[in-house]
């Protein structure tokens, strides 16, 4: 394949060809030439679009994710230089460029503890290695504030132009990550310090989680970033920008010389200025009150329509889970890891279709127990309307014993 493919269309499919033989077991060595011809005319949406097209084919999400790794070392070969311009300090793609830096240093100063460990007898006591790879460890957990902004503001934003790609695979690929980081937490909080029991440690978990952390920062500066810079508007960027600090910084502060453009006034739906009053068949409420009142709810509420678009979350002073505005309008199966969509949307048909009215779970996160309860929103007629999830940290009231009869404020 030797004659330059001028048709992105045809690119792609050669590209999807390529990695198909992956896939299937081909030696990389075998198409490595191929690739690396058809990789100098391809740009990073093409890379992107490869991988939708597939899912549209019908492989699976896991699939996907399976062969992202092992195309991703094929690629890593041939690119020699950034594709990530120079971008304005402060610009989202410029703080995530400089977190992802940071995090390439706290990886190669874990492994350079890792190494002086595995120097060492295997009966050495290495307590004092062991304190810096945990504080390293601890710095290195702020990723968390990078993959969520990630997920749930740039995701979004690509969404809108008919890219998903990322949201599925990409999403699927830092959740592999976090599982990866989890279990090297919890072999530091398990594991003697003593040497012999580290270098197994490293070679089976501290190793390949620091390999996904490197792969992930690697995948989003060479893919995503440049994908990004290429399809988002100016007034996304501004959009992601204006609600970036909800969820925070990673190791870095952003700078300051980016500046937003000037947000539109928001179309309105009502002019509903505070002291409207909405009839209930139970009474009334002012707007304003209506406000309120969602915001003290003792449950995080988010609405879907029945077009499976998100079109509501209510604003409580400390959510559970993060939400941002960029989430309005999304289909709710973009909202989730990949491996919760087929419950998503099994939910959704079953309230749909009226085989079900009601859904609950309930997990245990960062300490807290979470309760998660679905429901189906019918009109009197019981025509479908959308489905309200209500979400709560149940973790104070599961500690309450006997009775309290006297007015005592807060929980003591």
């Amino acid at each position: 394949m030797s004659e330059i493919i001028d048709d992105r269309a045809k690119r792609i499919k050669a590209l999807k060809e390529i990695i198909k033989k992956l896939h299937a077991g081909h030696p990389p060595e075998e198409v490595k030439q191929e690739l690396t011809e058809l990789v100098r005319q391809t740009d990073a949406t093409e890379i992107a679009a490869m991988e939708q097209e597939l899912m549209a084919e019908g492989m699976p999400v896991e699939e996907v994710q399976a062969m992202c790794d092992l195309h991703s070392q094929v690629l890593r070969d041939l690119i020699t230089e950034s594709s990530t311009r120079e971008i304005v300090p402060g610009h989202p793609i410029n703080t995530m460029h400089r977190e992802n830096e940071a995090l390439t240093e706290l990886v190669a100063e874990m492994r350079g503890i890792l190494a002086e460990i595995k120097a060492l007898g295997d009966d050495a006591d290495v307590t004092g290695q062991l304190e810096r790879l945990r504080a390293a460890f601890n710095n290195l957990m702020d990723v968390e504030k990078h993959y969520q902004r990630k997920e749930n503001l740039l995701f979004p934003c690509l969404e809108r132009h008919d890219v998903t790609g990322p949201s599925k695979v990409m999403w699927g690929k830092d959740n592999e990550v976090r599982e990866l980081l989890k279990a090297l937490g919890e072999a530091q909080r398990e594991t003697k310090a003593k040497a012999g029991e580290w270098k197994i440690v490293a070679e089976t978990v501290a190793t390949p989680a620091l390999d996904a952390v490197e792969e992930m920062v690697f995948k989003e500066k060479e893919i995503l970033f440049p994908m990004a810079l290429q399809t988002l508007t100016e007034d996304e960027w501004g959009e992601i920008w204006s609600q970036s600090p909800e969820y925070g910084w990673c190791l870095v502060e952003p700078g300051t010389d980016y500046k937003p453009p000037e947000p539109e006034a928001p179309e309105k739906v009502a002019d509903l200025g505070g002291g409207e009053v909405i009839m209930f068949n139970t009474g009334s409420l002012k707007f304003e009150q209506l406000r309120g009142l969602l915001k003290v709810l003792p449950a995080d509420l988010t609405f879907i329509d029945n077009q499976d678009r998100v079109a509501f979350f209510s604003e409580g002073a400390k959510r559970i889970f993060p939400r941002s505005k960029t989430i309005i309008g999304r289909k709710v199966q973009h909202c989730h890891p990949p491996k919760s969509v087929d419950t998503v949307e099994r939910i959704i048909n079953d309230f749909r279709t009226g085989k079900q009215d009601a859904a609950e779970f309930w997990i245990q996160s960062q300490g807290k127990f979470i309760h998660i309860r679905y429901f189906a929103v019918r009109d009197e007629h019981g025509k479908y309307l959308g489905t309200l999830e209500a979400t709560q940290d149940l973790t104070p009231l599961r500690k309450l014993e006997g009775e309290r009869k006297l007015l005592s404020y807060g929980n003591n």
